[in-house]
């Protein structure tokens, strides 16, 4: 069976895709959020972040080929950046932890 084939695999991509869409419509609301839901919205963020990576460790460590075309698609469109996979998520925690910063002041 083929990585993308399983259910588990398609409902949880689903999800994550979903989870973050909402975040990102809800996050363009953030600058007007109190402390605890700026607190809660990182929260949720950060879960969603770990989550995303590790989907994405399970498509690295998968022997399928799709997955490894995707690994390496994703790789590809963030080298015309200037980035690779680890250093995006790097770039994502060092934002959320200068919002998190920013909340304690």
């Amino acid at each position: 069976m083929s990585f993308f084939d399983s259910e588990l695999v398609q409902q949880e991509a689903k999800q994550l895709f979903e989870d973050y869409q909402q975040l990102m419509q809800i996050g363009s609301n953030y600058g007007k959020f109190d402390r605890e839901g700026k607190k809660l919205y990182i929260d949720q963020m950060e879960s969603v972040m770990e989550r995303y990576q590790i989907f994405m460790k399970r498509f690295e460590l998968s022997e399928d080929f799709m997955a490894q075309m995707t690994v390496e698609q994703l790789k590809t469109q963030l080298n015309q950046f200037g980035v690779t996979p680890q250093q995006m998520f790097q770039q994502m925690h060092m934002t959320l932890e200068r919002m998190k910063a920013e909340i304690k002041e």
